[in-house]
């Protein structure tokens, strides 16, 4: 008589090497793709690469340039033609273009780190990089140095043209060393901090149209309410923001101010410089406490 033998039990499959059988070690796994320990030079490549891939830079930095050397060069033809400068600096007259151009690297700054947080891409951002004090440090950096380079091309170039079309023009001078560099390398750290500032009050805002609101009022609010301020009993205050108000600060650069006191030579930077400082350590203190 046959008996039925049950089925011998089968040893286990051997697990691959990458994968540990059952109460086993883990003997480990080596990925083909090199791990790279990240760094600021990293987060630096990605930030450019998105500065220069999005419309809204080419947009705003053209409109920037052609405002600049528009006016400049008009401002420079109108003053050939028919007017004179009475020994006053030629440089000056490229003031108009950049104040309003000035409007661009502010939306500019502002886009850089607010449009994110609309997109939502602000999330895709801070998982490839958690190292949040890095991304902004980062987005900073390639924004200044952006904005800086731009202004100083742009701001050269209108100099240049003015210099040449009011040479040996009655009451035209030719400008000195230091006027040259306060009118092109001076006033552009300036409006690259005011972009930077921007950009910063973008990622403390993170509403695009509001920061941008916000930094358009900074600039113009102030000089246009102590125009209007009439009464006696506010001249102090009048005279501190005529004196403090960016357009002229803007204007000290050039030996032109709306005041005959307050800031000069190169103050304006330096309160630019402690402004942008304090808010950048108020963005980052907001970033590292709020989620994305």
């Amino acid at each position: 008589m046959s008996t039925h033998q049950p089925p011998m039990p089968q040893a286990p499959a051997a697990a691959p090497d990458w994968q540990a059988a059952p109460g086993g070690t883990y003997p480990g796994y080596t990925s083909p793709i090199p791990v790279v320990r990240t760094h600021l030079g990293h987060a630096l490549v990605s930030e450019w690469t998105k500065i220069k891939s999005v419309r809204s830079t080419m947009w705003t930095l053209g409109v920037f340039v052609v405002l600049v050397l528009g006016i400049g060069l008009m401002a420079g033809l109108a003053v050939s033609s028919s007017g004179d400068m009475n020994g006053e600096n030629p440089l000056t007259l490229g003031f108009f273009g950049l104040l309003l151009g000035s409007i661009c690297i502010i939306t500019l700054g502002v886009l850089t780190t607010a449009s994110e947080y609309g997109t939502g891409m602000i999330r895709t951002t801070m998982t490839a990089c958690p190292s949040r004090g890095r991304v902004l440090a980062a987005k900073a950096i390639v924004f200044f140095v952006v904005a800086f380079v731009v202004t100083l091309v742009a701001s050269t170039l209108v100099a240049m043209m003015q210099t040449a079309l009011l040479d040996g023009h009655a009451g035209a001078r030719t400008p000195s060393g230091g006027e040259w560099l306060k009118g092109t390398v001076g006033v552009s750290l300036y409006i690259a901090l005011l972009g930077l500032l921007s950009l910063l009050v973008g990622s403390m805002i993170r509403h695009s149209a509001g920061a941008i609101t916000i930094m358009i009022g900074l600039v113009l609010a102030p000089l246009v309410i102590a125009l209007f301020m009439f009464a006696s009993s506010l001249e102090k205050v009048r005279q501190f923001l005529l004196e403090y108000s960016i357009p002229t600060q803007l204007g000290t650069f050039y030996g032109s101010s709306l005041s005959d006191s307050g800031p000069s030579g190169w103050d304006p930077l330096w309160i630019i410089l402690v402004i942008t400082a304090v808010a950048f350590g108020g963005a980052f203190a907001l970033l590292q406490s709020r989620d994305v």
